[in-house]
């Protein structure tokens, strides 16, 4: 199986480009027999669709309760919270497989039209990868310090198997008055074994900016800013990708500016449906879209080192499903997504998976109370 992350890693021998993929697979659980039919809901045209909606609250408790037995189709890669073409709460399924890449592809039968009276759409997707690893501003060159975020980065030690890894440092928050640099558990905390390398990511390590991937895998072409702290997330949070590192004085802008982003707001918002959004990151540099789907769930296979084994699967849950496969891609795995706005947007999410046609990121308010920190910013 090939590794599940939206980092981006190279053969050291040729210097080739490959992908590390995360990929989600339906859980096995007994088939759905019979969905009782309800009242269908209809999106207010005035209310902003997030998750504080009551409307959109109720559909995510059908999702909810039928997503086990959606996802044992082995076929259904994922459900959501979002919209009919004509404006209706529906519960979104995601297929592996299907004829073509149109909406509402009834190739399973165990996939209903409605579920308690909320409509059901179906949307052949493919599989989710987790994205490790332009626009006019180069996301991987090293730069002069003090840093900014939205760059190429990870830990300095992420070589083995005949390659190396990296992604994206994305932003910058803070403990107290002490800052660190977020990017996601796969990018800093994903070597796992002392396999290929013979070593496991530890606290203390140094990230590296640019990351191994675009330093020839030579941790010396590259400079430290900053020191693994904690722990990262995984594995065992149902909700989060993450892992921070201590700034290292005089490295990183402390400010927090990212990179064709400028700075940020300290406050953050929730997201919503519809809701225009942007992310830097190391591969695609600045990126927009919008959100198509809230209240996401997924499981996600992971690895044990950089090109290693397959080692634990992580269902991830209320998560954000994103426009455009374009908008996250590998190596963009730890970028901050933001409201598309000019000044001090908010933080939204925490970038790390996706597939052809989605992207998908943490909620940024789970990561912040997982790692028990604020946003840097204005």
């Amino acid at each position: 199986m090939r590794n599940p992350f939206l980092k981006i890693s190279w053969f050291v021998v040729a210097i080739l480009a490959i992908t590390l993929s995360v990929f989600w697979y339906g859980c096995q659980s007994e088939k759905n027999d019979s969905l009782s039919v309800g009242p269908q809901i209809q999106a207010p045209s005035f209310a902003k669709l997030s998750t504080d909606d009551p409307a959109v609250q109720s559909v995510m408790a059908v999702q909810n309760k039928h997503t086990a037995k959606l996802m044992a189709d082995k076929n259904v890669v994922g459900t959501a919270t979002g919209l009919t073409e004509d404006g209706r709460l529906a519960v979104l399924v995601f297929l592996k497989e299907g004829t073509g890449s149109q909406k509402d592809v009834r190739i399973t039968s165990s996939i209903p039209t409605d579920i308690d009276g909320v409509p059901v759409i179906t949307e052949v997707t493919g599989v989710f990868r987790a994205l490790k690893s332009g626009g006019g501003v180069s996301h991987t060159a090293k730069q002069t310090p003090p840093i900014q975020l939205g760059t190429s980065g990870g830990w300095r030690y992420d070589l083995a198997n005949g390659y190396c890894c990296g992604g994206t440092i994305g932003s910058l928050i803070k403990k107290g008055t002490t800052q660190y640099v977020l990017s996601n558990y796969h990018v800093f905390w994903g070597d796992i074994v002392a396999g290929g390398n013979g070593r496991v990511a530890t606290a203390g390590d140094p990230v590296i900016q640019p990351g191994l991937i675009d330093v020839g895998c030579n941790a010396a072409n590259a400079q430290n800013v900053a020191n693994l702290s904690g722990s990262g997330s995984l594995p065992g949070n149902d909700k989060v990708d993450a892992g921070y590192a201590q700034v290292i004085p005089g490295m990183v802008r402390t400010d927090g500016a990212i990179l064709e982003v400028g700075t940020i707001s300290a406050t953050t918002v929730t997201a919503t449906i519809g809701q225009k959004v942007k992310k830097s990151g190391r591969t695609s540099g600045l990126t927009r879209t919008t959100v198509y789907a809230i209240n996401g769930t997924v499981t996600i296979q992971y690895e044990t080192e950089c090109a290693g084994a397959a080692a634990f699967t992580q269902t991830f849950n209320n998560q954000v499903i994103l426009n455009g496969g374009r908008f996250i891609q590998s190596g963009d795995s730890g970028s901050l997504m933001v409201e598309d706005l000019t000044t001090n947007p908010k933080a939204v999410g925490l970038c790390f998976a996706g597939s052809s046609k989605y992207g998908i990121a943490n909620r940024i308010n789970d990561v912040l109370a997982w790692a028990g920190a604020t946003m840097v910013g204005q």
